[in-house]
Formats: structure tokens, sequence, C-alpha cells
């Protein structure tokens, strides 16, 4: 448990930048504090990338294991000379066409980078966001800033300054509150050190529209299991988890409802107050069910579900469900990104429905 610490708040209004606000922010971070704040994707807890004891207190703060490596976030393209140890052309065609903005490139780690940063690794995970208060942070401070998502380690990813403080207050020095994140759910992890390159956590940026500058792109989704060193952050098998027990279901259409409702009635029998997390087209198949129903957006706008994903999980986790059912949203555009992360809210508890079948990857 870190030593108490009061944690400040300020609040920001991200049209109408105070810069002497966010220089208090830099000024902690100078210091070698931590500072929790928004980013396009989730908020991030930020620190000096190149101080190895400020990184630490990441760790401590989040409850977060030294095996999973951190993303260091830079103000500008031209910053990788600082952290990166060689910058290959494909990287900065990449900077071009996605940065600022929601992808995170694998290259080999500078020598002034701590292996903290990078768990020991001899590649570093980097990103130019794309939100003003970060820039300006960033730029205030001057310096990389290595910055995980800000909540404890394992938990739901937050999108608000509320959702920050309710795990970390107490924890870290100061949050930058400057309203909900845009985007929702956190960067593409795309590493360079591949012979193909390769997606090592699929994010805000598309598979579709990486392939579309790159060509090939590969992609890899085997979970890193606990204890097992990883090459990107959030790849853990279980991660991005609410307090409830998830199960996933994948399948089409009003097969995959009839499932989910299937096991949803048997579970209230059983006792159980069950949350489903659903399409807005879904919930008339539910109406007047015992249940609790949340939908995160319409299925031709993946890109409102991604905005909703960890808040729709948060009031699940508020009305005290014991068990989430979550529908599936495929796997073109964000939703590869979705079915990621709600493969780790259900620690790999995936039912996939077919025909009138629904046969289950987990034992329980």
């Amino acid at each position: 448990m870190p030593n108490m610490k009061e944690t400040r708040i300020i609040r920001i209004d991200p049209r109408h930048i105070a810069p002497h606000l966010i220089q208090q922010a830099a000024a902690v971070l100078r210091a070698g504090g931590l500072v929790a704040f928004p980013t396009e994707t989730v908020y991030g807890l930020g620190a000096n990338a190149l101080d190895a004891e400020a990184v630490a207190d990441i760790f401590t703060a989040k409850g977060r294991p030294a095996h999973d490596p951190l993303i260091v976030h830079l103000a500008e393209a031209r910053w990788l000379a600082r952290v990166v140890r060689f910058v290959p052309t494909l990287a900065w065609e990449l900077a071009e066409h996605f940065w600022p903005g929601p992808l995170t490139l694998v290259l080999p780690r500078g020598s002034q980078v701590p292996l903290s940063v990078t768990a020991g690794g001899d590649t570093v995970a980097v990103r130019v966001p794309a939100d003003p208060v970060a820039l300006e942070l960033i730029q205030l401070a001057n310096l990389p800033i290595a910055a995980p998502s800000a909540n404890r380690f394992g938990r739901l990813s937050p999108t608000c300054a509320e959702d920050v403080l309710a795990d970390l207050a107490g924890r870290i020095d100061l949050v930058l509150a400057a309203g909900a994140t845009r985007v929702g759910v956190e960067s593409t992890v795309l590493s360079l050190v591949t012979p193909v390159p390769t997606i090592l956590r699929p994010g805000g940026v598309s598979r579709e529209a990486l392939s579309a500058v790159l060509g090939e792109v590969a992609f890899r989704m085997k979970p890193v299991e606990n204890g097992e060193t990883a090459h990107s952050p959030g790849t853990l098998s279980q991660h991005y988890a609410p307090a409830a027990r998830l199960i996933l279901y994948q399948g089409q259409g009003t097969t995959l409802l009839r499932a989910m409702r299937q096991e949803a009635m048997r579970q209230h029998a059983s006792g159980k107050r069950v949350g489903l997390f659903l399409a807005q087209e879904d919930l008339p198949f539910f109406s007047g069910l015992p249940l609790i129903l949340r939908a995160a957006g319409p299925l031709a706008r993946l890109d409102l579900v991604a905005q909703s994903l960890f808040p729709t999980l948060r009031a699940l986790d508020r009305a005290a469900v014991d068990l989430i059912l979550a529908r599936d949203f495929g796997i073109a555009g964000l939703g590869l990104a979705l079915r990621d992360r709600l493969t780790r809210a259900a620690g790999g508890r995936v039912v996939h429905v077919e025909g009138s079948l629904a046969k289950s990857t987990c034992g329980d």
C-alpha cells in the first residue's frame, strides 16, 4: 500500500486551455510526481519516463506488476530521438499518417529509457496523443511521459476524472480533469521490430486503416499469462475487468441474443442479479425481463460503442450485478478492439454461438 497523499484536482476546459494551470501539473512531473491526465483514448497516469524512481511510483500506485511495460507519450514525432535507439523509415511514415492519434509504435529502446518502463525488454512503446491537454502538459514538462491507464491494475480503464479518483485518490499527486475522453478504448499497439508490422493490441486505429498504409499487417492476440513478460501493455489474459464476472457471447443475430437470454434467465432463476451489455438494437429482445439492461450504442456506430464501453461496464458494476453477459461486435473496424477488451474483461470466458448450439471456451 503506497503512502497516502492529498490528491489535488485541477479542472481544465479543453476548449480554452489555461497554460498556467497545466504548468502546475508539469511542475509536479518535473519534480518526480504522478499526474493523471486525459488523452483521446482514456485517462493516463503520467510520470517522467526518464526517471526510474518516478516510474516505480506508477507501478506502486496502480499495483501493476513489473512484467507489464508502459507506453511513453511524446509531444511530437521528432521527440523519438529522445527515447528510441533507431527510428525506421516506416515509423516516420506512420507518424505522418496517424500522429497525433491512438497509435502506439514498438521500437528499439534508447539507452536513456529505464528498463522498468519496458519490463526489462529492449523495445519501447511510444505514441503522440491527440488531446490538447495532454500535448500541452508534455510540452510544458518538456519530458517524455510514461503513462499507463490511470486506474488500479486490471480494473476498468478510466474515461473521466471521476473514474480516476475512484481508483487512485490518495495514491497520486494530481488529476487534470478535462471531461470525458473521445475514443474510449486504448491505443492500437503496433510492433515495428517484427518481420511484418504486427498488431499486439488492437485499439483506436483499426487494422483496416493500418493496412491501407502498410499493406500486410499481422495480428497477434496470444494472451500473456500472469508472470510472463509482456511485449505490449494490455495483453494479459485478465484485464480491463469489471467487479462482476463477465462472459462474452460471440455469434450472429437473434441466435446470439436467444442464447444470451436463455442463460440470463437461467442465472436469474438461480438467484443471480444479471446484467446485459448490449447494442441499442438488442434492447427490445429483452424488454420486460427481470434483467439489468445497458446498451453501449448502435451496431452501425462502433465509435460510439467504444466511447461507451468502459462507462457502460462501470454502470453495470454500480447496479451491483453478480454476472454480466456481453455481446460481441465482430472484428471489422473498432470491433476488433472491442472484442479484445471484452475477451480480457471476461478472462477468456467466451461462448461461441453457432446455429442453435452454444459452445463455451471456458470450463465455468
